[in-house]
């Protein structure tokens, strides 16, 4: 283990919450890979943060995610749940037996088009299904994909053909990675995981627990400084209770370290599914409740302009298309958005742990945030003209379907720009008159000065925390071709994005407590609070009671007041 790195495991929790973190994990992946450019920046960014080191039984080293997976049965298509890494530990056992052997042979799902395609891309040829090994920052070998090639052959398969997260997961898992819940099914209409009660009973059952708690063990014994964890769960079906108690027992057995959550729902449902909804709404309602209970932090993640009842509109981007109906367009922004808000307790110099970034955000008992970004961050022209041409609106896009109401005050963010060239992050005042005055940003010094003076005229109460970056975000195949190209940013081309894809892109993201989830929060518990839980029966049976609604109602209608414009600053 790398001396000095502050360690984080990473539980994904239910579909969803698989398809942001293959897309997460794909990124991960595809920074991994040593700068080509004797220019480009060191690493900003520690890997092992969220990497561990291993071996194989034959002495390969290995870089594998510190990564929880828990899914339902039929959801890991051609993906093997044991992984590959360590397959040669079987055939051993097998050699050992003198006696009899009997195999059984089931016969593998194929690998998706789609996933196919990206590989014929890059070259990458792997008939015994054993990815290639390539080297990683710190030296080790990672049993990974090779990076993506310079011009990438273009892709055929339409991405309507991803139906589950395994079909484009480019990163080699730890055998203790996976986890099934065979007690029910991730297709049909039977055996759902469908209520919050389903969810919590999970974790009940000795069975699921002791798996559970085992594979804790084991990531967590062999690290070194682990700051904490942080979960992607679905807030949506029944693994919000599967994320209610999964936090519950961090907080128990690893008190003292962050707890991060993201309560992840997929895109703008639809009308005409009155169960479904009803269910989202209360699945919704009791994981924010149970989670906030037990997480230093949650932050509500989801494209749809609503946690209601209501649907609202998707929200959109100036520079980006994407369809709101694919879960693999959903989650990739999500994932980037994702991957840029989290920099501050992954960075290698100076670090923010994420107990400090949760006592910075989360004061006064304001622990659910909002999350918002712009993708892609235009970075044609410098960064003091980009933010002035912002105007006095706020300039992301608020991805925690709270929106971003006229008036709304900021209490606390943390703030982070990547993927701007450092030549890019002063203006120089020019000599002699001009017509018009220059912005403050203009007389900065430094690309920091200029982020932090920006968001002082943003929001003047709010307690800011920043960080710039020149690393960009990584958005190689499989993530879906979603921008302009480059030399494009400025425009928004009419029809699918034509030439090579985007490689990386400059992202600016934010993360924060705002009084936007006043009103937010306050219109969930209305709408909980005129639900008569009885007319639900099975939601119910699953466990929950009249009571429980009550009390989450409360909860919130607790929370929402935390919130209130009027609050003070003093903490």
């Amino acid at each position: 283990m790398a001396g000095g790195a502050r360690e984080v495991l990473t539980l994904q929790l239910g579909h969803f919450a698989g398809f942001v973190g293959a897309h997460w994990w794909n990124q991960q992946d595809a920074a991994l890979g040593r700068p080509t450019d004797a220019k480009e920046a060191p690493a900003e960014l520690c890997a092992d943060v969220l990497y561990r080191t291993g071996r194989t039984l034959h002495g390969q080293d290995t870089y594998t995610p510190r990564l929880i997976i828990m899914d339902l049965k039929g959801s890991l298509s051609s993906l093997q749940q044991e992984g590959g890494l360590y397959r040669d530990k079987q055939l051993d056992a097998a050699i050992a037996w003198q006696g009899k052997l009997t195999t059984h042979k089931e016969e593998l799902c194929p690998k998706n088009p789609y996933l196919q395609d990206v590989l014929s891309a890059e070259g990458v040829r792997s008939s015994d299904g054993v990815w290639r090994v390539k080297s990683t920052p710190n030296g080790t070998l990672a049993s990974l994909p090779l990076t993506t090639a310079q011009t990438p052959t273009p892709l055929t398969t339409p991405e309507s053909s991803i139906r589950v997260w395994s079909d484009f997961l480019r990163v080699q898992l730890h055998p203790r990675s996976i986890c099934m819940i065979h007690k029910y099914n991730h297709d049909g209409e039977t055996g759902r995981l469908e209520a919050f009660g389903q969810g919590e009973s999970i974790l009940k059952e000795p069975g699921y627990l002791e798996d559970l708690e085992d594979r804790l063990h084991f990531y967590v014994e062999e690290c070194d400084y682990l700051q904490g964890f942080q979960i992607l769960c679905d807030l949506h079906d029944g693994f919000s209770g599967v994320g209610a108690k999964t936090a519950e027992l961090l907080q128990d057995e690893y008190s003292g370290r962050g707890l991060i959550t993201w309560g992840l729902l997929p895109g703008p449902y639809r009308l005409g599914e009155p169960q479904k909804s009803i269910y989202r709404l209360l699945n919704t309602a009791f994981g924010l409740v149970h989670l906030t209970a037990h997480s230093s932090l949650v932050c509500p993640l989801s494209l749809g302009g609503s946690l209601g009842l209501r649907p609202e509109p998707a929200v959109t981007f100036p520079h980006l298309q994407y369809d709101a109906t694919l879960p693999f367009h959903c989650s990739a922004i999500l994932a980037t958005a994702l991957d840029t808000v989290t920099v501050p307790y992954r960075l290698r110099s100076s670090p923010v742990p994420m107990v400090h970034l949760a006592d910075m955000l989360g004061f006064a008992g304001k622990k659910v945030v909002t999350a918002g970004a712009t993708i892609p961050f235009p970075s044609g022209q410098s960064l003091p003209d980009t933010l002035v041409q912002l105007g006095g609106a706020s300039p992301w896009t608020p991805l925690s379907a709270c929106g971003d109401p006229p008036g709304t005050r900021c209490f606390a963010q943390s703030v982070v720009l990547r993927g701007v060239g450092s030549a890019l992050h002063t203006s120089p005042l020019p000599a002699g008159p001009t017509l018009h005055a220059p912005s403050p940003l203009h007389a900065c010094a430094t690309g920091e000065e200029v982020l932090t003076q920006y968001l002082r005229q943003q929001q003047p109460r709010a307690v800011s925390s920043s960080h710039l970056l020149l690393t960009p975000c990584k958005v190689v195949p499989p993530y879906p071709r979603l921008f302009s190209s480059l030399s494009k940013w400025g425009s928004v081309p009419d029809g699918p994005p034509a030439g090579p894809a985007a490689e990386s892109i400059a992202v600016f993201g934010n993360l924060g407590s705002s009084s936007a989830l006043h009103q937010t929060l306050g219109d969930l518990a209305k709408e909980l609070s005129r639900l008569d839980l009885r007319r639900w029966a099975s939601f119910m049976a699953a466990g929950a009671e009249q009571d429980d609604l009550e009390e989450v109602v409360q909860e919130l209608h607790s929370l929402a007041q935390c919130y209130r414009p009027t609050d003070s600053l003093a903490h």
